[in-house]
Protein backbone atom coordinates (compact mmCIF):
# COMPACT_ATOMS: atom_id res chain seq x y z
CA UNK A 1 0.00 0.00 0.00
CA UNK A 2 1.31 3.42 -0.92
CA UNK A 3 1.77 6.22 1.55
CA UNK A 4 2.32 9.93 1.12
CA UNK A 5 6.08 9.52 1.49
CA UNK A 6 6.16 7.23 -1.56
CA UNK A 7 5.32 10.01 -4.04
CA UNK A 8 8.18 10.56 -6.47
CA UNK A 9 9.25 13.89 -7.89
CA UNK A 10 7.67 14.83 -11.20
CA UNK A 11 9.85 14.85 -14.29
CA UNK A 12 9.61 18.09 -16.23
CA UNK A 13 9.39 18.31 -19.99
CA UNK A 14 11.66 20.54 -22.07
CA UNK A 15 8.94 23.16 -22.48
CA UNK A 16 8.25 23.17 -18.73
CA UNK A 17 11.94 23.55 -17.91
CA UNK A 18 12.15 26.38 -20.42
CA UNK A 19 9.13 28.06 -18.87
CA UNK A 20 10.53 27.54 -15.39
CA UNK A 21 13.82 29.15 -16.37
CA UNK A 22 11.84 32.02 -17.85
CA UNK A 23 10.18 32.56 -14.46
CA UNK A 24 6.72 31.27 -15.40
CA UNK A 25 4.82 30.99 -12.05
CA UNK A 26 2.47 28.40 -13.52
CA UNK A 27 5.24 25.80 -13.51
CA UNK A 28 5.85 26.23 -9.81
CA UNK A 29 2.13 26.06 -9.14
CA UNK A 30 1.84 22.91 -11.24
CA UNK A 31 4.69 21.23 -9.37
CA UNK A 32 3.09 22.04 -6.00
CA UNK A 33 -0.31 20.82 -7.18
CA UNK A 34 1.18 17.57 -8.51
CA UNK A 35 2.47 16.73 -5.03
CA UNK A 36 -0.67 17.88 -3.21
CA UNK A 37 -3.07 16.02 -5.50
CA UNK A 38 -0.99 12.84 -5.28
CA UNK A 39 -1.00 13.00 -1.47
CA UNK A 40 -4.73 13.60 -1.36
CA UNK A 41 -5.33 10.62 -3.65
CA UNK A 42 -3.28 8.40 -1.35
CA UNK A 43 -5.26 9.63 1.65
CA UNK A 44 -8.52 8.98 -0.17
CA UNK A 45 -7.34 5.48 -1.08
CA UNK A 46 -6.55 4.73 2.58
CA UNK A 47 -9.95 6.11 3.56
CA UNK A 48 -11.73 3.91 1.04
CA UNK A 49 -9.81 0.80 2.12
CA UNK A 50 -10.76 1.41 5.74
CA UNK A 51 -14.35 1.98 4.67
CA UNK A 52 -14.41 -1.33 2.79
CA UNK A 53 -13.06 -3.15 5.86
CA UNK A 54 -15.77 -1.62 8.04
CA UNK A 55 -18.44 -2.60 5.51
CA UNK A 56 -17.19 -6.20 5.60
CA UNK A 57 -17.41 -6.17 9.40
CA UNK A 58 -20.92 -4.76 9.28
CA UNK A 59 -22.04 -7.40 6.79
CA UNK A 60 -20.35 -10.45 8.32
CA UNK A 61 -18.13 -10.07 11.39
CA UNK A 62 -20.36 -8.06 13.71
CA UNK A 63 -23.55 -10.08 13.05
CA UNK A 64 -21.71 -13.36 13.65
CA UNK A 65 -19.97 -12.18 16.82
CA UNK A 66 -23.15 -10.65 18.22
CA UNK A 67 -25.11 -13.83 17.56
CA UNK A 68 -22.40 -15.96 19.20
CA UNK A 69 -22.42 -13.74 22.26
CA UNK A 70 -26.21 -13.87 22.54
CA UNK A 71 -26.11 -17.66 22.28
CA UNK A 72 -23.44 -17.80 24.97
CA UNK A 73 -25.49 -15.60 27.31
CA UNK A 74 -28.54 -17.81 26.85
CA UNK A 75 -26.47 -20.94 27.58
CA UNK A 76 -24.93 -19.35 30.68
CA UNK A 77 -28.36 -18.42 31.97
CA UNK A 78 -29.58 -22.00 31.56
CA UNK A 79 -26.51 -23.38 33.33
CA UNK A 80 -26.92 -20.86 36.12
CA UNK A 81 -30.44 -22.17 36.68
CA UNK A 82 -29.03 -25.70 37.05
CA UNK A 83 -26.50 -24.45 39.59
CA UNK A 84 -29.18 -22.56 41.51
CA UNK A 85 -31.40 -25.66 41.61
CA UNK A 86 -28.57 -27.78 43.08
CA UNK A 87 -26.78 -25.65 45.68
CA UNK A 88 -23.94 -26.85 47.83
CA UNK A 89 -24.49 -26.77 51.55
CA UNK A 90 -21.43 -25.60 53.43
CA UNK A 91 -22.01 -28.14 56.19
CA UNK A 92 -23.54 -31.06 54.30
CA UNK A 93 -21.86 -32.35 51.15
CA UNK A 94 -24.38 -32.86 48.33
CA UNK A 95 -22.55 -35.90 46.96
CA UNK A 96 -20.61 -36.79 43.81
CA UNK A 97 -21.11 -39.71 41.41
CA UNK A 98 -17.95 -41.23 39.93
CA UNK A 99 -18.18 -44.27 37.66
CA UNK A 100 -21.61 -45.21 39.00
CA UNK A 101 -20.75 -44.87 42.69
CA UNK A 102 -22.10 -42.07 44.89
CA UNK A 103 -19.71 -40.47 47.36
CA UNK A 104 -21.49 -38.58 50.12
CA UNK A 105 -18.31 -37.58 51.92
CA UNK A 106 -16.41 -34.61 50.55
CA UNK A 107 -12.98 -36.01 51.35
CA UNK A 108 -13.80 -39.42 49.90
CA UNK A 109 -15.12 -37.83 46.72
CA UNK A 110 -11.98 -35.73 46.41
CA UNK A 111 -9.70 -38.73 46.88
CA UNK A 112 -11.63 -40.72 44.28
CA UNK A 113 -11.22 -37.82 41.88
CA UNK A 114 -7.45 -37.90 42.42
CA UNK A 115 -7.45 -41.64 41.79
CA UNK A 116 -9.35 -41.11 38.55
CA UNK A 117 -6.67 -38.68 37.51
CA UNK A 118 -4.02 -41.35 37.95
CA UNK A 119 -6.11 -43.93 36.10
CA UNK A 120 -6.41 -41.87 32.92
CA UNK A 121 -5.25 -44.08 30.02
CA UNK A 122 -4.46 -41.12 27.74
CA UNK A 123 -4.92 -37.39 27.37
CA UNK A 124 -8.40 -37.64 25.84
CA UNK A 125 -11.39 -36.44 27.82
CA UNK A 126 -13.02 -39.17 29.88
CA UNK A 127 -16.48 -39.16 31.46
CA UNK A 128 -16.39 -39.77 35.23
CA UNK A 129 -19.91 -39.08 36.46
CA UNK A 130 -21.91 -36.10 37.73
CA UNK A 131 -21.63 -33.35 40.30
CA UNK A 132 -24.47 -30.99 41.24
CA UNK A 133 -26.31 -32.12 38.10
CA UNK A 134 -23.37 -31.16 35.86
CA UNK A 135 -21.61 -33.79 33.80
CA UNK A 136 -18.18 -34.46 35.32
CA UNK A 137 -15.28 -35.23 32.98
CA UNK A 138 -11.52 -35.40 33.35
CA UNK A 139 -8.79 -34.63 30.81
CA UNK A 140 -5.14 -33.69 30.48
CA UNK A 141 -4.41 -30.27 28.99
CA UNK A 142 -1.10 -30.65 27.17
CA UNK A 143 -0.86 -26.90 26.55
CA UNK A 144 -1.05 -26.06 30.26
CA UNK A 145 0.52 -29.39 31.24
CA UNK A 146 -2.11 -30.12 33.87
CA UNK A 147 -5.07 -32.39 34.61
CA UNK A 148 -8.48 -30.76 34.57
CA UNK A 149 -11.97 -31.66 35.67
CA UNK A 150 -14.50 -30.41 33.12
CA UNK A 151 -18.06 -29.59 34.19
CA UNK A 152 -20.49 -29.69 31.28
CA UNK A 153 -24.10 -28.67 30.70
CA UNK A 154 -24.92 -26.22 27.90
CA UNK A 155 -21.28 -25.08 28.02
CA UNK A 156 -18.03 -26.56 29.35
CA UNK A 157 -16.14 -25.24 32.38
CA UNK A 158 -12.60 -26.59 32.96
CA UNK A 159 -11.21 -26.68 36.50
CA UNK A 160 -7.53 -27.27 37.30
CA UNK A 161 -6.92 -30.25 39.58
CA UNK A 162 -4.33 -30.05 42.32
CA UNK A 163 -3.05 -32.59 44.83
CA UNK A 164 -5.43 -31.63 47.65
CA UNK A 165 -8.63 -33.73 47.69
CA UNK A 166 -10.82 -31.19 49.50
CA UNK A 167 -9.30 -28.31 47.56
CA UNK A 168 -10.39 -29.82 44.24
CA UNK A 169 -14.01 -30.06 45.45
CA UNK A 170 -13.85 -26.41 46.55
CA UNK A 171 -12.63 -25.41 43.09
CA UNK A 172 -15.55 -27.21 41.48
CA UNK A 173 -18.00 -25.41 43.76
CA UNK A 174 -16.44 -22.02 43.04
CA UNK A 175 -16.75 -22.65 39.30
CA UNK A 176 -20.42 -23.58 39.58
CA UNK A 177 -21.21 -20.63 41.85
CA UNK A 178 -19.56 -18.07 39.54
CA UNK A 179 -22.27 -17.80 36.88
CA UNK A 180 -23.30 -14.28 37.85
CA UNK A 181 -19.85 -12.93 36.94
CA UNK A 182 -19.75 -14.95 33.72
CA UNK A 183 -23.11 -13.61 32.60
CA UNK A 184 -22.10 -10.05 33.46
CA UNK A 185 -18.88 -10.37 31.44
CA UNK A 186 -20.77 -11.82 28.48
CA UNK A 187 -23.34 -9.02 28.57
CA UNK A 188 -20.56 -6.41 28.69
CA UNK A 189 -18.91 -8.06 25.70
CA UNK A 190 -22.22 -7.99 23.82
CA UNK A 191 -22.70 -4.32 24.64
CA UNK A 192 -19.19 -3.58 23.44
CA UNK A 193 -19.90 -5.32 20.13
CA UNK A 194 -23.10 -3.33 19.69
CA UNK A 195 -21.22 -0.08 20.30
CA UNK A 196 -18.52 -1.05 17.82
CA UNK A 197 -21.18 -1.82 15.24
CA UNK A 198 -22.86 1.55 15.75
CA UNK A 199 -19.53 3.37 15.51
CA UNK A 200 -18.73 1.49 12.29
CA UNK A 201 -22.09 2.49 10.80
CA UNK A 202 -21.34 6.14 11.56
CA UNK A 203 -17.85 5.93 10.02
CA UNK A 204 -19.10 4.21 6.86
CA UNK A 205 -21.65 6.97 6.29
CA UNK A 206 -18.98 9.69 6.43
CA UNK A 207 -17.57 11.00 3.12
CA UNK A 208 -13.90 11.66 2.52
CA UNK A 209 -13.19 14.83 4.49
CA UNK A 210 -10.90 16.34 1.84
CA UNK A 211 -12.95 15.37 -1.21
CA UNK A 212 -13.83 18.97 -2.07
CA UNK A 213 -10.21 20.08 -1.75
CA UNK A 214 -9.10 17.22 -3.99
CA UNK A 215 -11.69 18.13 -6.63
CA UNK A 216 -10.67 21.81 -6.65
CA UNK A 217 -6.95 21.12 -6.89
CA UNK A 218 -7.45 18.43 -9.52
CA UNK A 219 -9.47 20.86 -11.65
CA UNK A 220 -6.82 23.56 -11.31
CA UNK A 221 -4.08 21.07 -12.17
CA UNK A 222 -5.95 19.97 -15.29
CA UNK A 223 -6.32 23.61 -16.29
CA UNK A 224 -2.60 24.26 -15.85
CA UNK A 225 -1.72 21.13 -17.80
CA UNK A 226 -3.91 22.29 -20.67
CA UNK A 227 -2.30 25.75 -20.69
CA UNK A 228 1.21 24.35 -20.53
CA UNK A 229 0.45 21.90 -23.34
CA UNK A 230 -0.56 24.83 -25.56
CA UNK A 231 2.66 26.65 -24.71
CA UNK A 232 4.63 23.46 -25.34
CA UNK A 233 3.14 23.15 -28.83
CA UNK A 234 3.98 26.77 -29.58
CA UNK A 235 7.52 26.35 -28.31
CA UNK A 236 8.02 23.24 -30.42
CA UNK A 237 6.83 25.02 -33.56
CA UNK A 238 9.23 27.92 -32.95
CA UNK A 239 12.26 25.82 -32.08
CA UNK A 240 11.93 23.37 -35.02
CA UNK A 241 13.10 24.88 -38.39
CA UNK A 242 10.99 24.23 -41.42
CA UNK A 243 12.61 21.82 -43.82
CA UNK A 244 12.35 22.79 -47.49
CA UNK A 245 13.08 20.35 -50.20
CA UNK A 246 14.50 21.58 -53.47
CA UNK A 247 12.54 20.18 -56.36
CA UNK A 248 13.68 20.16 -59.94
CA UNK A 249 11.27 20.98 -62.68
CA UNK A 250 11.02 18.50 -65.53
CA UNK A 251 12.39 21.09 -67.97
CA UNK A 252 15.66 21.60 -66.13
CA UNK A 253 16.56 17.93 -65.90
CA UNK A 254 18.59 16.49 -68.84
CA UNK A 255 16.74 14.05 -71.05
CA UNK A 256 18.39 10.67 -71.40
CA UNK A 257 16.50 9.86 -74.62
CA UNK A 258 17.57 13.11 -76.22
CA UNK A 259 21.19 12.43 -75.40
CA UNK A 260 20.93 8.98 -76.92
CA UNK A 261 19.31 10.42 -80.08
CA UNK A 262 22.08 12.91 -80.56
CA UNK A 263 24.65 10.17 -80.20
CA UNK A 264 22.93 8.03 -82.84
CA UNK A 265 22.67 10.87 -85.40
CA UNK A 266 26.36 11.71 -85.18
CA UNK A 267 28.46 9.87 -87.85
CA UNK A 268 31.19 7.68 -86.57
CA UNK A 269 34.75 8.75 -87.61
CA UNK A 270 36.42 6.67 -90.35
CA UNK A 271 39.48 4.88 -89.12
CA UNK A 272 42.46 4.65 -91.60
CA UNK A 273 43.22 1.21 -93.11
CA UNK A 274 46.38 -0.35 -91.90
CA UNK A 275 48.12 -3.36 -93.36
CA UNK A 276 49.14 -6.38 -91.44
CA UNK A 277 52.67 -5.40 -92.17
CA UNK A 278 54.27 -2.19 -91.24
CA UNK A 279 56.82 -0.42 -93.31
CA UNK A 280 59.52 -2.79 -92.07
CA UNK A 281 57.48 -5.83 -93.17
CA UNK A 282 56.95 -7.10 -89.61
CA UNK A 283 53.64 -8.65 -88.77
CA UNK A 284 51.55 -6.82 -86.24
Amino acid sequence: MRSCDDIDEQALSYAEIKALCAGDPRIREKMDLDVQVAKLKVLRGDFQNQKYRLEDKLLKTFPEEIQKQKTRIAALQQDSQIAAAHPQDKENFCGMTIKGMVYDDKKAAGERLLLARQEMPNADMMLLGTYRCFELNIRFDSFKNEHQAVLRAELSYPVSLGDDARGNITRLDNTIDNFADRIADAENALQNLEQQKQAAEVEVAKPFAQEEELAEKSARLAELNALLNIDRDRSSSQDTPEESEETETPGTRPSVLAALGEKVNQPEPVKPFRSYYDKDGDAR
